[in-house]
């Protein structure tokens, strides 16, 4: 009979194995969080409140479109943080102890929320290297999971990546994201049970958010001509029918479609669409407007700005 047994530090009595899994932990040792779809009822975000970091003599330099109202590009901005607050959506804040490079304002490029976490990307431009720390800091003082930090050669970005069922992420290879960085994502969401369904983007797009959104688990809105076929393919497979948007022009420089789900068929969308929104209300689709003209010159939309955090499951 062994009369010194092993302590609990050594696997001895007293020992006590970790047997939940991380997704078991959410709410308890973590944080509550989670996304496995585009639609569900939004509960949490992460935003970035914009400072003097846009305010450059040189837009194009900084992959901008033009000079920006800082004072103007704040307002538009607190508005866009309490239309998700009366929405009843909790906005957590990046906010950096410095001023950081001017795209932060884009959080929906630097993360992808899975049913576990969120997978960390890493920014295409070297204008935006290094953003992704700020929101890896955020994070976890949130006590949100971080399941994998895009690395080596890799580049994805969280706009590039799209939830179509619980069980199938489209990610798109273009500008922002290589086959280095997909096969990191595919290999996290792997691991989950999660197939990943790789497409691609034409010379001239930014990012699959811009010319794909999921408004529903039947519903899809598509940019004719800039959309992947893979996608729409994919999309029809799994019984979602796809619509085109009805104005090019709209979507080109009002960002149309550059919404987001509140839930099922309600969305925030940009002010100033009225033929895009139209059409989304014909669909069924309770339209929220914000105004974002000033931000849009930064070359981004309300998707673009909007880190998901959770979405009711």
């Amino acid at each position: 009979m062994d009369t010194n047994p092993l302590p609990a530090a050594y696997g001895g009595p007293g020992w006590q194995p970790r047997l939940t899994s991380t997704q078991e932990e959410l709410g308890t040792l973590w944080a509550r969080c989670g996304v496995a779809s585009e639609y569900g009822r939004l509960r949490q975000v992460l935003l970035h409140r914009p400072g003097p970091e846009l305010q450059t003599p040189d837009p194009n330099r900084v992959n901008m479109l033009a000079p920006i109202d800082l004072a103007r590009a704040q307002a538009q901005h607190d508005a866009l943080i309490r239309a998700y607050e009366e929405a009843g959506v909790r906005v957590h804040l990046v906010d950096p102890p410095q001023t950081p490079p001017p795209n932060l304002l884009f959080v929906a490029d630097l993360l992808f929320m899975t049913p576990e976490g969120a997978i960390l990307a890493r920014p295409a431009s070297r204008v935006r290297a290094g953003e992704e720390r700020w929101v890896a800091r955020r994070l976890a003082a949130l006590g949100i999971p971080i399941l994998c930090s895009v690395h080596g050669l890799g580049v994805f970005e969280g706009a590039d990546a799209m939830w179509i069922t619980p069980d199938h992420v489209l990610v798109a290879e273009g500008l922002r994201t290589n086959a280095q960085g997909r096969a990191q994502v595919a290999h996290t969401l792997a691991e989950m049970g999660v197939e990943v369904i790789p497409v691609g983007l034409p010379f001239g797009t930014m990012h699959l958010m811009g010319v794909l959104r999921l408004l529903d688990r039947d519903l899809a809105i598509a940019w004719p001509g800039r959309v992947p076929y893979a996608a729409i393919r994919a999309l029809q497979a799994h019984g979602i029918q796809v619509h085109l948007l009805p104005d090019e022009t709209e979507a080109r420089r009002g960002h149309a479609l550059n919404v987001v789900p509140l839930a099922p068929r309600t969305i925030l969308m940009p002010a100033g669409n009225p033929i895009t929104q139209r059409f989304y209300e014909s669909l069924g689709v309770t339209c929220l407007p914000v105004e974002i003209d000033e931000i849009l010159k930064a070359a981004g939309g309300i998707g673009c700005m909007t880190g998901v955090l959770e979405r009711e499951r």
